[in-house]
């Protein structure tokens, strides 16, 4: 195949930026257009959650460069795709060409408030964070709906403040995704510092503006701040119509390619199509999006990517304890080895699955990733 003149990258993500910066590595001289939905451009997600909810001076160490990659930049979100004519069209009117897309428009935050309903709260962008930094200078009491891994950090700053928090979640913290080991010991580092875990059924927001939660049997809990973290959901409604898109986000393949020729995807809108052809599970991790950025811009120039789509990798801090994982998820069981001690907070732990394949965690022991990434082979 003749490698692509012109390329054209939605979504000015983390996928999206080190799509364009593999593409100029790799050798692409021709045009790239970079296509942004945010006037702030570019940053790093992670830290939203982690350090822009304790100190403002964050705020202005999270974006990424562009210097030296000779793009053209359109800060004006993907409102259509023509995957016949090979065109994007822009909300501020412009039409693209491309001869190759890379699609890199992430997820939104899910969000659980009534049709109407106003003042729910959620966690997803640099204004989100900042609002709700706002928010919880304000705040004497707070509730956290989600005790996944964003719901625990936002915890975690509420705990930091001193405000007094509940977290509700149909199952224990993180327990879908870690497992009951390693839950268990982060629902009673929870309780000890003073956060109370509500757990079972589902829960649906209370108030116009929001002002709590009701919970399956009927209780109602109240705050003077309720956060949603339910998860997110894949920015795909610009994609309609062109047959790349379903419910679980953009299906692509172990190259990042697409169902139609010429185009790619790669980050939070992705989800890896199985053998059989059927979605699998989306992996909406920092590690995987740069992962999938690199294969996606190996593929958008008919190169074989150095890399699997896949990068089994996450960290998170919670209550002041880092957590460190390399490996499959979830986690089942026990694991089959723990070094240190976990109630300590210092603890390394192995599991090994029925394909064999090792996952790692290091739960507030300091041990180098690239040590971690070796021992999890």
């Amino acid at each position: 195949m003749t490698p692509p003149r012109s390329i054209v990258v939605a979504g000015e993500s983390i996928a999206g930026i080190t799509t364009v910066r593999e593409l100029r590595e790799l050798g692409h001289a021709g045009a790239i257009t970079l296509i942004g939905a945010e006037d702030c451009g570019a940053y790093a997600r992670p830290p939203l959650s982690k350090a822009v909810l304790k100190d403002d001076r964050a705020d202005d160490t999270l974006g990424y460069r562009l210097d030296g990659l000779d793009i053209d930049l359109v800060r004006s979100p993907a409102v259509t795709a023509d995957v016949d004519r090979r065109v994007v069209a822009t909300a501020n009117g412009r039409e693209i060409g491309y001869d190759a897309l890379v699609i890199a428009t992430g997820a939104r935050a899910r969000r659980i408030a009534a049709p109407g309903q106003r003042g729910e709260t959620v966690l997803r962008t640099l204004d989100d964070a900042r609002l709700l930094r706002t928010r919880l200078d304000a705040a004497r009491s707070a509730l956290v709906v989600g005790a996944g891994f964003l719901g625990l950090e936002i915890v975690s700053a509420c705990v930091a403040r001193g405000i007094p928090v509940t977290v509700v979640d149909v199952d224990p913290p993180l327990r879908r995704i870690l497992g009951p080991f390693v839950s268990e010991a982060i629902t009673t580092r929870a309780e000890e510092h003073g956060v109370r875990v509500v757990t079972g059924g589902q829960a649906t927001l209370t108030g116009d503006p929001v002002d709590g939660v009701r919970l399956a049997d009927g209780t109602v809990l109240t705050a003077d701040l309720v956060v949603t973290c339910c998860g997110e959901i894949p920015n795909t409604a610009w994609l309609a119509g062109t047959g790349l898109a379903d419910l679980h986000g953009v299906g692509i393949d172990q190259a990042c390619a697409t169902a139609v020729p010429g185009i790619f995807a790669a980050g939070d809108i992705t989800c890896l199509r199985t053998d059989s052809g059927r979605p699998g599970t989306r992996t909406p991790f920092w590690s995987t999006a740069v992962a999938q950025g690199k294969a996606a811009a190996a593929s958008a120039l008919t190169l074989d990517p150095a890399g699997p789509p896949l990068d089994d990798y996450f960290w998170t801090e919670i209550l002041g304890l880092s957590i460190k994982v390399v490996g499959p998820l979830p986690l089942p069981g026990e694991p089959d080895l723990v070094e240190g001690s976990v109630p300590g907070g210092s603890a390394l732990l192995t599991w090994i699955g029925q394909n064999g394949q090792r996952t790692v965690v290091s739960y507030g022991k300091r041990i180098p990733v690239p040590k971690l990434r070796a021992l999890a082979g």
